[in-house]
C-alpha cells in the first residue's frame, strides 16, 4: 500500500516562507517522478514543481520559478518543497503525488496515480 503524507502547511503573511514535506511509505521516492500540485477554490489543479527519477531533473511552473525549490532526502524517503516569498495567489491546497513507473519528466496529472491528502497553505496580504 502506497501512502504519501504531506505536512508543513499553515498560514503566513505575504513574503514569508514555508517548507512542505511529503513522507512516502510503500514507495521509493527515487524510483519515478514525483511532484507537487496545488488547487485553489474554483481553479483547476496545477503542477507546481516536479522531479524526475532519482531527482536528476527538477522543473517548476513559471509562476513559482525562483521562489520555490523541490528537493528530497532519499535516506528519509521524503520530498520537500521550500516556498519563499509567498504571495496571496499561492494560497491553495498543496498535494504531493507520485508516478508508479519509470518517468523522466511529467506534467500530466493522469500520470500521477498516488496522491497525498493535501496540506493547506494560506498567504495573507
Amino acid at each position: 500500500q502506497v501512502q504519501l503524507v504531506e505536512s508543513g502547511g499553515g498560514s503566513v503573511q505575504a513574503g514569508g516562507p514555508l517548507r512542505l514535506s511529503c513522507a512516502a511509505s510503500g514507495y521509493t521516492i527515487s524510483s519515478a517522478c514525483m511532484g507537487w500540485f496545488r488547487q485553489a477554490p474554483g481553479k483547476e489543479r496545477e503542477g507546481v514543481a516536479g522531479m524526475g527519477s532519482g531527482g536528476s531533473t527538477k522543473y517548476y511552473a513559471d509562476s513559482v520559478k525562483g521562489r520555490f525549490t523541490i528537493s528530497q532526502d532519499n535516506a528519509k524517503n521524503t520530498m520537500y518543497l521550500q516556498m519563499n516569498s509567498l504571495k496571496p495567489e499561492d494560497t491553495a491546497m498543496y498535494y504531493c503525488a507520485a508516478v508508479p513507473s519509470s518517468c523522466g519528466r511529467s506534467w500530466w496529472l493522469n500520470d500521477y496515480k498516488y496522491w497525498g491528502q493535501g496540506t493547506q497553505v494560506t498567504v495573507s496580504s
